[in-house]
């Protein structure tokens, strides 16, 4: 029994101490220096953002007739209701075949330099075509989507609307230009960024000791800039491999799109943003508990046995950008008409 309570009392100093001494005086200056906070508006796309492209990539976000079988919107994958993705190891698409990888969140993808795990896409108009034309996911084809909205009456005069001027607007192109706009303002503005932005009290002791521990760990080497991370590639397993089950040896990452035998297990860095309630983890979406995945990336990535008082920490910063979801009302869309597609099984 003493022996116990000389272990409790041990570690009782030593979070007293860590509580102490892990805050520096200028955390607030290291830190903006190598985040940003989000923008109070969003960047633009490679086209004009106006109000009618808005409002038509939302419906078309949550329209299963982007689907060959009618069943899956964007919205299946990327919940907006939860984080902005679905909750799954892999996504389930087309004929309920599985995915590959986990969902990322659409939520703050803007400031992302490319999209997907492996960067595919650069921006966000080409990773929104991505997933209507793959077999696993949407299994569409371009002209059969654009006879689709061609066939509803209200889509055609949303299209006209959203690009004016144009003899026939309803292609794949602005399709993909009108989600983009949409998904543009799919931003969550969170307490880290009103204490990058100068309220000292928009979070806690515990997340700015995490803070501290997240930049000094070398976390902030990968997981930087507005989006704490997207902007980089780097391979998963930089110290030290992780298991087969979490890192599968079938998926080589970036590999596929480059050919280049150094990106072997290489993937874009997540965005950090909303990490809180995105679970499950990593590009395998096998691991659920946050703590978990920080330990795992503490000796994957940095070659470090962090501390449960560490990982605690860190997460407590990690909720701090856990940010604020804009209120979404579902779209009423318009009904089909006997020109539409029919739903293929």
């Amino acid at each position: 029994m003493k022996s116990l309570l000389t272990a409790i009392a041990v570690a009782l100093v030593a979070a007293t101490a860590f509580a102490a001494q892990s805050i520096p005086p200028d955390l607030k200056e290291t830190a903006l220096a190598i985040f940003k906070p989000l923008p109070s508006i969003p960047p633009v796309t490679n086209n004009p953002r106006t109000p009618e492209r808005i409002a038509l990539g939302k419906a078309l976000f949550f329209d299963p007739r982007l689907s060959s079988s009618g069943v899956f919107s964007c919205n299946s994958c990327h919940n907006l209701a939860t984080g902005g993705d679905d909750n799954r190891e892999t996504s389930i698409g087309h004929g309920w075949q599985k995915g590959q990888r986990n969902a990322p969140t659409v939520f703050n993808s803007i400031f992302n330099k490319s999209q997907f795990w492996d960067g595919r896409a650069k921006d966000l108009k080409a990773q929104a075509k991505g997933p209507i034309e793959a077999g696993v996911e949407m299994a569409n084809t371009s002209h059969r989507v654009v006879e689709t909205f061609k066939s509803m009456p209200q889509y055609v005069e949303w299209f006209h609307s959203a690009f004016p001027g144009e003899a026939e607007p309803i292609t794949f192109d602005n399709l993909a230009n009108a989600l983009a706009d949409y998904e543009a303002t799919l931003v969550t503005p969170a307490p880290f960024d009103a204490y990058l932005n100068g309220d000292d009290t928009a979070i806690g002791p515990e997340a700015k000791q995490g803070l501290a521990l997240f930049i000094e760990k070398g976390c902030s080497s990968c997981h930087s800039g507005v989006n704490l991370g997207g902007e980089g590639y780097y391979p998963f397993g930089l110290v030290e491999k992780p298991s087969a089950e979490i890192l599968p040896e079938n998926d080589k990452g970036r590999f596929a799109v480059t050919n280049v035998p150094e990106d072997a297990y290489v993937f874009r860095v997540p965005s950090l943003r909303n990490v809180a309630i995105t679970a499950p983890y990593f590009h395998s979406g096998k691991v659920w508990d946050l703590r978990e995945a920080v330990a795992i990336m503490g000796t994957t990535q940095l070659g470090q046995e962090l501390t449960q008082i560490e990982i605690d920490r860190i997460v407590a910063f990690l909720n701090s950008v856990t940010g604020k979801r804009p209120d979404i009302a579902n779209p009423i869309l318009p009904p089909e008409t006997p020109t539409t597609p029919r739903p293929r099984s």
